[in-house]
């Protein structure tokens, strides 16, 4: 492994899968002594020891945003004597945005949109009648923002029978994601998608309708309810707990990179 491969290559093993074989997986070793930013070819650039670092894929570590570069120089900063990407999420998200999304941008895109077929927010519970209070505190502002912004109603179902959403409103969705030029702000934005499990969630937060911390609590309300019922699960407490601080990682991103 060389200086600049800190991530495993696909032909190693991974660490969920070395956790699931019961090892513990090899990080690799600290080799530097200073991360830091510097101008690259017009871009910023992380460096470690004054050298350019790169991505898994061998691309120029480097973004268009001054600050981001600075959030991504403080996570390897902040390593101890090993590397664990587990720590570093906006380096993680970085990456995946200039190996993995900007060559199929298009295609990233129409992920997202496929999420407004089958919203989060649209399949509602009639009872009990406190999570149905709660469903609807917490998502028919976010509705009611998408009207307003996009001019797209949707249509609401309940239970968990599919219900068909209006193309125009799902037009309204595609339009709003594919006005994102940066391959790292759709990269966060899909980050945000896939771990709130609704693109609404992720586009009204992205555009500064709720807080990070509201939109999660807002993708949770089913799980936060059964809680308050049966008391908390650990194990499911502490997932949710790194998801959250991914999802807040894909925010800083976001909004860094729209800056």
């Amino acid at each position: 492994m060389s200086d600049n491969d800190w991530f495993p290559s696909a032909d190693e093993p991974a660490p969920m899968r070395a956790a699931q074989a019961g090892m513990k997986p090899t990080l690799p070793r600290r080799f530097y002594k200073e991360a830091g930013v510097e101008e690259r070819d017009g871009q910023h650039a992380l460096v470690l020891d004054g050298r350019s670092a790169r991505t898994p894929g061998r691309q120029l570590l480097a973004v268009d945003s001054k600050p981001l570069a600075q959030a991504m120089a403080e996570e390897w900063a902040g390593q101890g004597t090993e590397i664990d990407p587990a720590t570093m999420p906006i380096t993680r998200i970085v990456n995946s945005a200039i190996d993995g999304v900007t060559p199929r941008m298009a295609e990233v895109a129409d992920d997202l949109v496929r999420y407004a077929g089958s919203d989060l927010l649209y399949y509602r519970t009639g009872e009990p009648e406190r999570l149905a209070q709660a469903q609807n505190a917490a998502w028919d502002p976010i509705l009611a923002w998408a009207e307003e912004q996009y001019g797209a109603r949707f249509a609401l179902a309940e239970g968990v029978m599919h219900v068909t959403q209006p193309e125009e409103a799902i037009a309204a969705v595609r339009a709003a994601v594919s006005a994102i030029d940066s391959p790292i702000a759709l990269a966060a934005l899909h980050v945000m998608t896939t771990l709130s499990g609704s693109v609404l969630i992720a586009l009204a937060h992205a555009e500064g309708a709720v807080t990070a911390d509201a939109a999660w609590a807002a993708a949770h309300v089913d799980e936060l309810f059964q809680e308050s019922i049966w008391g908390e699960d650990y194990e499911a407490a502490e997932r949710r707990k790194r998801r959250h601080q991914d999802f807040l990682a894909a925010s800083t991103v976001y909004h860094l990179a729209r800056r």
